[in-house]
């Protein structure tokens, strides 16, 4: 690290005079980036001079920056004939200088550095994007909460405070990423791969050569920007890498996972993408390659993104009360048993915005301790908190630290757009608030509701479904069961979002006071679908394709035994299936792509199923046969 580099501007800091004073003291920085966040959760990057915006920054400050619509994905509201975006400077957040450490600059002998400065997109004087949104989401929490608090004073009882006593609302956020990390071009087999995940053979091993080296140069630089690292250690995947003759690490294939400090929403989404950036970057700076896919692996443990909340009140007194604490004898205060009705009541229109890539359905299968069903755990007593790692919404207590008591969403991965479902999150809450505050429900009240059986009548929840479970759903319950008290989990990107169309009721949950608007949603619906079919025409089926061919027969005829010949035969079929056509048949290939021709989802999302099943199919019964076999 260079000494004397500044890497963070805080929102203090963010006047004409101020910004100036920084810049011109600091000639390395030689560029400023406005950077959006559009629905997908893809960030904008240019570069701007800093001499064109020292000449006039309060112009630049004010919003006169303008993009093409098409830089950022806004289908339906960006569009060729009315593609005038324009970018507003959100000066309440940290700016952060994103350093080039392959361009040092001759005359500072520094590396050249970018101040990126986040910002709203407005379109037609509306502001569009996922940053926004939230913003928006986070203060209508906040101002309904006061009204509540005001109108319904009992509600406020159980903390032994008053509504006068409030000088605000915080809602406090957290994620942490799980990521892959590889040397470039070595592959280890899958079968390894499982294997190892199994007996936990890498879970919190120590690190080793490079990979080391990259973590804890991640979680220093991380802390030289303020993010505050708290842990950086091995996950559940991997495999021991080799040593070649120079001595250096080499077929490395491991699963990492950083947290960071907690921060409010807004702030949450630009850490994380920094976190990102600096990751990826370090890893890469020595040798090695990142991915934070959701399953860049099939059979083997995804990467997750576990996204944490909480609401607290700060007092005139100075004290901080943690709203889900509860104060008495019960797992959480009414503020967080009805929080937490509230998503899950909610949650077919929160997963849109959750699991949005086919790595994300790919990841959310039973055996990877990510979670498929709509479900929480509480713990097994109120005395000694528990953890359940199959549940959907996980409830983190320390009786030792009443102000950490949050809740954590496990379904995320690295892909998903913290910001919207961070928004989704605040207006399902608020909803199950509003129901208990309203309704004056106590704990006993909402616990009873939350902790209901398959069948039984509440005033909230759904009749036919249960909502809490202390065991691990997987081992459990069967899948019949399952899905009869949790749900049916969508099984493609398509499925998720015709939640939009089939639950309107809970959909108009999103839409109050405008935070989520039928533009939006239809925007984010049409990107969503593009993407999901590029990835399906132009990845998944270009993957499998390679794959299936690197299925060759490899036994000789004149050695080969019966089974041999019948395995080859059933793995031939196969591929004939799936990727073959004839004059009388078409394969599921073409089947796909006929589909994607004449925009038909749900046939789409139907044959993609059968794809990743008779995938997983042809993969056993080739790695059966190939064990079958004493020469090869």
């Amino acid at each position: 690290m260079v000494k004397d580099l500044i890497y963070i501007i805080r929102k203090e800091m963010h006047s004409e005079d101020s910004l100036r004073k920084i810049l011109l003291s600091h000639p390395e920085i030689k560029f400023v980036s406005f950077m959006g966040v559009d629905l997908s959760g893809n960030d904008t990057d240019e570069k701007i001079p800093v001499k064109v915006f020292l000449n006039d920054i309060n112009t630049f400050l004010k919003g006169e920056v303008q993009t093409d619509g098409s830089s950022v994905v806004l289908p339906g509201i960006a569009t060729l004939n009315n593609a005038k975006v324009d970018m507003v400077a959100d000066l309440d957040v940290n700016w952060y200088i994103d350093y080039n450490n392959e361009h040092i600059d001759l005359e500072t002998n520094k590396p050249v550095g970018t101040l990126r400065i986040p910002c709203f997109l407005y379109h037609e004087n509306k502001a569009v994007d996922s940053r926004h949104i939230l913003k928006s989401a986070v203060e209508h929490l906040k101002i309904s909460l006061l009204n509540l608090f005001k109108n319904y004073p009992n509600s406020l009882s159980l903390f032994g405070i008053k509504y006068e006593d409030i000088v605000s609302i915080e809602l406090t956020t957290a994620t942490e990423l799980e990521f892959w990390v590889q040397t470039p071009n070595d592959k280890a087999e899958t079968e390894e791969l499982s294997t190892s995940q199994v007996l936990h053979e890498q879970y919190w091993k120590r690190t080793k050569g490079a990979v080391r080296t990259s973590l804890e140069e991640s979680l220093i630089i991380m802390d030289s920007y303020g993010l505050e690292p708290e842990m950086g250690h091995k996950e559940v995947g991997g495999v021991k890498a080799k040593l070649d003759q120079s001595g250096n690490f080499t077929h490395i294939m491991e699963q990492l996972e950083i947290d960071w400090k907690y921060s409010t929403a807004v702030q949450t989404g630009d850490n994380e993408l920094l976190a990102r950036t600096l990751i990826k970057e370090t890893f890469r700076k020595n040798g090695l390659d990142v991915t934070f896919s959701a399953k860049p692996i099939d059979e083997v443990a995804g990467s997750g993104e576990h996204i944490h909340v909480s609401i607290s009140v700060k007092l005139k007194n100075g004290k901080k009360i943690n709203l889900f604490t509860a104060p008495d004898h019960h797992y959480l205060s009414n503020i967080g048993y009805s929080s937490i009705i509230g998503i899950l009541k909610n949650y077919e229109i929160i997963n849109p915005f959750v699991s949005s890539t086919n790595g994300a359905f790919k990841r959310l299968k039973p055996g990877f301790e990510a979670p498929t069903c709509i479900v929480t755990s509480l713990g097994n007593s109120v005395e000694i908190p528990s953890r359940n790692r199959t549940v959907l919404l996980g409830v983190i207590r320390n009786l030792a630290s009443p102000l950490s008591t949050r809740f954590e969403l496990r379904s995320p991965n690295p892909h998903t757009n913290v910001y919207l479902t961070l928004a989704a999150i605040c207006m399902t809450m608020l909803d199950g608030i509003k129901y208990a505050i309203c309704n004056n429900k106590s704990e006993n009240d909402l616990l009873k509701e939350l902790s209901k059986a398959p069948g039984e009548n509440t005033d909230y929840l759904e009749k036919d479904r249960a909502y809490r479970s202390e065991e691990d759903v997987f081992e459990y319950y069967n899948d019949e069961e399952r899905e009869k008290f949790f749900g049916k989990a969508p099984a493609t990107v398509y499925e998720n979002l015709v939640g939009f169309e089939k639950y309107k009721d809970k959909l108009n949950v999103l839409k109050e006071n405008n935070i989520f608007t039928d533009k939006i949603i239809n925007s984010y619906t049409l990107a969503t679908i593009e993407r999901w079919l590029m990835e399906i025409n132009y990845r998944v089926l270009n993957n499998y394709t390679k794959e299936i061919r690197n299925y060759k027969m490899l036994h000789s005829i004149d050695r080969a035994l019966d089974l041999d010949v019948s395995n080859w035969m059933k793995i031939n079929e196969i591929r004939y299936y799936l990727m073959k056509d004839s004059y009388t048949n078409k394969s599921l290939f073409t089947r796909i792509k006929e589909a994607t021709k004449i925009n038909d989802y749900s046939e789409i999302s139907k044959l993609q199923v059968e794809l990743d099943e008779k995938m997983k199919e042809l993969r056993n019964l080739y790695s059966t046969y190939k064990k079958n076999l004493l020469d090869i």
